[in-house]
């Protein structure tokens, strides 16, 4: 015998409860793990205080991984998987080989923290995001809002980082579209290189600039020669991006610029591009204007690409997909 179909109302509210869990398995807030993982905000703040204290080049490391992951596809932490005999992962593609070892370092502490307290719950992805601009914020930057409730990433290619990564010695325009085919602008990108105003660079990454280009201030390129001369021997060896106030986030990077201190090519590209000096003036003006629009800037990358519900997953460990 036939079974009865249900009610037409039965049907109805089916579909309701089907799409109220659509819904809130993808909302997401500044508060999202209020509940399920109350002490979040206090464990965080331990973790990246105790790691910046111990080692001051924390902060400027998790906002290049920051970006580095972002860019791509999005903050899904896959920058954070290890490759494995069947997968080169992001981490080990040539642009990201130099990504400090500190930053990595935070978030898996932290992600150790939280699984003890509230296991299975806070994906990767939310912690540097986090943990990013806690550490922008202690060593001088603004404040800016962290939406929370995002999934991590369930692939990591280190063969879709080539091209889709801003490099130092790409033209000013490839640099431009990179950041066009991700819907920001160029002002925008301009604020998002601001955070050069912290951090440092490898020799390699600059040093075949260092001679006879017109683009440096030349007791700059000097010191830049004497700094880097061991650099074919010694690789880790580097120099600060803003050699005035390395440690400080502040608006030096974009004074400096003008004066032939810029230390990468795509930093002197700023301040020679027609499209991108009037920004390097006006944040060199305005460090409050370059606050305000850093932090939009990174409110809007860090909600770029988000994966929410079944796009994504928590990690059980932020070095290896489930």
């Amino acid at each position: 015998m036939a079974k009865t179909p249900p009610p037409p109302s039965f049907l109805c509210i089916i579909i309701l409860l089907s799409t109220f869990a659509c819904l809130s398995e993808s909302r997401l807030s500044t508060n999202y793990y209020a509940r399920s993982c109350p002490r979040f905000n206090d464990i965080m703040r331990d973790t990246i205080t105790n790691k910046q204290i111990t080692s001051p080049t924390t902060a400027a490391g998790t906002l290049r991984l920051f970006f580095h992951d972002a860019i791509l596809n999005g903050l899904d932490a896959s920058i954070l998987v290890s490759s494995t005999p069947f997968n080169k992962a992001e981490r080990d593609a040539d642009i990201n080989l130099s990504l400090p070892g500190d930053a990595f370092d935070v978030v898996i502490r932290a992600k150790t923290a939280l699984e003890l307290q509230c296991p299975n719950t806070v994906s990767c992805a939310d912690i540097l995001a986090v943990a990013t601009r806690d550490l922008v914020t202690m060593v001088g930057g603004p404040y800016y809002n962290v939406i929370l409730g995002r999934k991590d990433g369930r692939i990591s290619k280190a063969s879709a980082v080539e091209g889709n990564l801003p490099k130092p010695t790409m033209p000013m325009s490839q640099i431009i579209e990179i950041f066009q085919k991700r819907n920001f602008t160029v002002q925008e990108m301009v604020a998002l290189s601001g955070a050069h105003t912290i951090g440092f660079s490898h020799c390699k990454e600059f040093s075949s600039n260092i001679y006879n280009n017109t683009h440096y201030n030349p007791r700059f390129a000097q010191g830049l020669q004497r700094a880097c001369a061991d650099s074919q021997r010694n690789p880790t060896l580097s120099v600060f991006n803003d050699i005035m106030t390395p440690n400080k986030f502040d608006n030096l990077y974009y004074q400096n610029l003008p004066k032939g201190l810029g230390l990468l090519e795509s930093d002197h590209g700023l301040n020679i591009d027609g499209s991108t000096k009037s920004y390097v003036e006006m944040y060199a003006r305005d460090q409050n204007l370059f606050f305000r629009d850093f932090a939009r800037a990174m409110e809007k990358l860090g909600v770029y690409g988000i994966k929410t519900g079944r796009r994504g997953e928590i990690r059980h460990r932020c070095d290896a997909i489930n």
